[in-house]
Formats: structure tokens, sequence, C-alpha cells
């Protein structure tokens, strides 16, 4: 797949809530993901890591109300795209988080992703 072909497929299955169906399938075994400065574990390398770090986020959950996934919009091997997620965390409430992701994709599978949000108070 071309970086056009996989940024589509990312945001179908994005739309769709199998988020975890695109990292099986869309990513390579050595992905690197990397978050905002200050969270834990801001950067994690690789596919069984990268996996565990989005159960982990899964798992703290308690109910999405909803979430919508902009148009990829794509540049040579890298592509873009916003996603607003609105959801309820366990003991937290419920929050509305907007971003924007940016992937990295070579031999048809992406390599890095890397996401931009506000951070929340402290």
């Amino acid at each position: 797949m071309n970086t056009q072909q996989v940024a589509n497929r990312l945001v179908e299955l994005c739309r769709q809530g199998e988020n975890m169906q695109a990292l099986k399938e869309l990513y390579a075994d050595n992905i690197v993901s990397t978050e905002m400065s200050g969270v834990p574990n801001a950067v994690v390398s690789g596919k069984e890591a990268v996996t565990k770090k989005s159960q982990e986020w899964y798992a703290t959950v308690e109910e999405f109300h909803g979430n919508e996934i902009s148009n990829p919009v794509v540049a040579g091997n890298h592509f873009t795209c916003s996603m607003k997620l609105d959801c309820t965390f366990k003991g937290q409430g419920r929050t509305k988080i907007e971003e924007v992701c940016v992937y990295e994709v070579d031999n048809g599978k992406i390599t890095q992703e890397q996401f931009f949000y506000a951070m929340p108070p402290q």
C-alpha cells in the first residue's frame, strides 16, 4: 500500500472504532509512538509495546460517547489527521480530547506516529 492507501485505511478503521485492528494491520514491527512531553511512557518503540500502551489506555476508559476523525492529508510518506474523542475515564469523569496525529509510512506500514494535544491543567 502507498501512503494514501494506508492513511485512508487508518481513518476508515478508526471511524469504525477499530483502532486496535488498525495497529495490528497497518503498523510496522519497529513502530515508534510519541506522546506529548511529560506523559508517562512518552516514547514507546516496537509493535508489542505500542499495542500494550494502547490496551492500557483503553482500559482507563469507562465509556466512549463519540469520535470524529478528519480525512487524512498526505505529503510524501507522511500523513496527518485530527481526532476528537468524547469519553468518560474511570474515576475522572467525561472528557473531550482533540489531537493532531502525524504518521510516517515506509514500505506500506506506519513506522512512526506522534500525537499533539492540549495537556490538562495540573
